[in-house]
């Protein structure tokens, strides 16, 4: 068949009116019990009926492009249909007959995409082309399937019309003369030209007319877009409906919506943000009304459905070092029927059968979001805590009320005012430290995946000044860290990550800054194959024979790992990690450093990469222990 000489004029959309010619040319059957080994997917079970009655083995399906691109194959056996059923064991003669007629117009829309206008297109069944066996014909059994497909020249455009345009903006790039033509590029450049007349504030932006013409004689497409813009539109009234125990008032102040204001469909995306991260509702849909109302305001339809109150959890850890470790929480979702969140949790850890004393904590927490405004979560907490550690025993009492803002999915803030209570028992009395403090903190995060990031980078900075009460200093703690990302190779198989971090106290000395605001290292949240908080100084207690073990007033802490993804789902890390410590504000006075080094394997989960780390101290390392084993999920940073 000849494809010289025609000319298309085809409309946008699932209709065209370019006809396929699926040949009915013999094609040369082949034995359907042969070449087995050639069977799509692997598939190893034979051809059954609904009764469990052999018909015969797995179906073979091939794809052939001739004279074309051979980059074609994949993206034609992920739309076919017939894929689809022997995937899912839909494999009889009636189910590859029906999905092999839907095909031809499945593999068309797949070659108008890739820019391929004359096409013809070859369905055999046991050699039998699938457009001339009539549906209630089908045979019993098909053991061969091929699929052929004759592409043709990849056509360009002769012409790409597209407005008109909104201010500021141009079409998309690919959408040129002389560019590889496609409807895929059309309905991108389409789309996207209203997306951009959608930032400009005319929600009812749409196609008003199109023409697009074929020639094979040239390979040409000639293509003209009009649009219509309509008019700028403002935001009218919100209606709410499926909250039950959630207040209507308090559902439009946490969901923010901007009504009055121009249009903007990332105001209408940040009404959903909102709405999510409150976390009282399962299921959340905004709806643009579909006409104007007499002003141009449109109104929007929200329905949302509500999750269940109360959800508890726990969890349990083992390890050789630390012994076992439980924990539990109950959470309420709306305990006053205005979306606040009530969390009471508990810990017990160090749960050792050489009869170690264990550390216990509690934890009370209230959040309520849109507090102040829709972006901002008013907080009240409450935790305390029991540490038994070798080397001091304490108790602490923190009471705080903040705030969080969110300012976008990137940028956040937190401010606090605490009040804090602590006791120590280093061996030798009992220390008590009383301090109110104001920690303030922000966090911009600009990777590219915030599970298992590839590229970009994280930066957080925080300052706490507190004021001490009886022996306690006064001061201010300030921290802060980033992280990078950097990948290299075909499909970023190797990542290189790097953190820094850094803090110190200033105002006081050592013994009397508060336990909490110093800083320890060692352990999977600083250096991997040192013992947990075995980084730190022992300094004499005035007029006594014992010493303190205390952390240091200033650190600074570095991490490398060089990530390698194995396979799609199976990566390895080699990683090192160093801290150092001073026992004086500024980086200055005496000073202690460790290292520590390893190898880990990730698994990528839905929910993040599964960790498992092994590591070694290289450095400073005063402890029995040679090797730490860290499980977790998520990357280390």
């Amino acid at each position: 068949m000849h494809r010289r000489g025609r000319v298309a004029v085809i409309a946008m959309g699932l209709a065209t009116t370019l006809v396929v010619q699926a040949a009915a040319q013999s094609a040369s059957s082949s034995n359907p019990f042969a070449g087995l080994s050639r069977l799509f997917g692997k598939r190893e079970q034979p051809v059954t009926t609904e009764d469990g009655v052999v018909l015969g083995p797995p179906v073979q399906l091939d794809f052939v492009v001739i004279d074309g691109d051979e980059d074609l194959k994949k993206p034609l056996r992920n739309a076919s249909l017939i894929n689809g059923a022997l995937e899912e064991d839909r494999a009889t003669g009636q189910d590859v007959l029906a999905a092999a007629r839907g095909d031809y117009a499945r593999i068309l829309g797949v070659l108008y995409d890739e820019g391929y206008f004359s096409a013809i297109i070859n369905i055999t069944l046991d050699g039998i082309e699938a457009s001339q066996i009539a549906p209630l014909d089908a045979p019993d059994y098909v053991g061969h399937v091929v699929v052929a497909v004759d592409p043709g020249p990849r056509f360009k455009f002769g012409r790409a019309d597209l407005g008109p345009l909104a201010p500021g903006t141009a079409p998309d790039d690919a959408y040129a003369v002389g560019e590889t033509a496609g409807t895929g590029i059309i309905k991108r450049a389409t789309s996207g030209a209203i997306s951009d007349w959608r930032d400009d504030s005319h929600a009812k932006a749409e196609v008003a007319g199109q023409q697009i013409i074929a020639d094979h004689n040239v390979a040409r497409l000639e293509s003209s877009v009009t649009l219509n813009p309509g008019p700028a539109v403002t935001f009218g009234q919100l209606h709410a409906t499926g909250n039950q125990r959630l207040s209507t008032r308090r559902l439009l102040k946490i969901a923010g919506y901007p009504e009055g204001q121009r249009f903007d469909p990332e105001e209408l995306e940040n009404v959903r943000k909102r709405l999510r991260r409150s976390g009282v509702f399962s299921a959340i849909t905004l709806v643009e009304a579909e006409t104007l109302n007499p002003d141009n305001s449109m109104d929007v339809g929200l329905t949302v459905v509500e999750q269940k109150l109360r959800r508890i959890g726990a969890a349990f850890e083992l390890s050789n070092v630390d012994g076992a470790q439980l924990s539990a929480y109950w959470l309420h979702r709306n305990l006053f029927g205005g979306g606040e969140r009530f969390r009471i949790e508990a810990e017990i850890s160090d749960i050792k059968a050489d009869g170690d004393a264990r550390d216990y904590s509690f934890g009370v927490r209230i959040d309520r979001p849109a507090t102040l405004n829709p972006d901002t979560t008013g907080y009240i907490s409450l935790d305390l805590s029991e540490d038994n550690e070798p080397e001091y025993y304490s108790k602490t009492a923190d009471f705080s009320i903040g705030f969080n803002y969110i300012r976008s999915e990137r940028l956040t803030a937190d401010i606090a005012l605490s009040f804090i209570q602590t006791r120590v028992n280093y061996g030798s009395g009992y220390y008590d430290y009383k301090v109110i403090s104001l920690p303030g903190s922000i966090t911009w995060d600009r990777r590219d995946d915030m599970k298992n990031a590839k590229r970009g980078f994280w930066l957080s900075g925080g300052l706490t000044p507190f004021l001490g009460f009886g022996d306690t200093g006064s001061g201010a703690q300030i921290t802060g860290e980033g992280r990078v990302y950097r990948s290299f190779m075909a499909e970023d198989k190797l990542t290189f990550a790097g953190r820094g971090r850094f803090g110190t106290v200033v105002g006081p000395n050592i013994l009397e800054v508060p336990p909490d605001y110093l800083f320890f290292a060692g352990g999977g949240g600083s250096v991997r194959g040192q013992p947990y908080e075995s980084l730190g100084f022992h300094v004499p207690l005035e007029g006594q024979d014992d010493d303190a073990f205390v952390g240091g007033q200033s650190i600074v802490n570095t991490s490398v790992e060089a990530r390698y993804q194995v396979r799609e789902k199976l990566g390895a890390v080699v990683f090192v990690d160093a801290a150092q410590i001073w026992d004086e504000d500024l980086w200055q006075g005496d000073k202690k450093w460790f290292g520590g080094a390893g190898v880990g394997v990730r698994y990528d989960t839905p929910i993040g990469p599964i960790r498992f780390d092994v590591a070694t101290p290289i450095e400073g390392n005063e402890n029995d222990s040679k090797i730490q084993i860290y499980l977790g999920l998520g990357q280390a940073f």
